[in-house]
């Protein structure tokens, strides 16, 4: 599969919207539809990624002492969420 990629493409990161107060979430830079959020507790990381137009969503859970992952996408952020973590520790 070939890449597509233009002549001179460069990375460009997520950035945290100057708001007051600050957001929890990152937002690409030009495109305020398409986020990334990242949440944990003692046991868990989910990352949190929407589609490009901000309409659905991917949640990444992993495990924090294994690495081990689970991959979940849906319409909402909770729902992705949800089956990602019930998919990692299989519920």
């Amino acid at each position: 599969m070939t890449l597509p990629r233009p002549k001179r493409s460069r990375w460009t990161s997520f950035v945290a919207p100057d708001t007051d107060p600050p957001v929890r979430s990152l937002q690409e830079q030009g495109n305020p539809n398409h986020r990334l959020r990242v949440e944990h507790d003692a046991s868990t990381l989910l990352i949190h990624l929407s589609d490009e137009d901000g309409k659905g969503w991917t949640t990444i859970a992993v495990d924090r002492r294994t690495r081990h992952v689970s991959i979940a996408q849906d319409r909402t952020q909770s729902g992705t969420a949800r089956d990602a973590y019930d998919r990692l520790y299989e519920r």
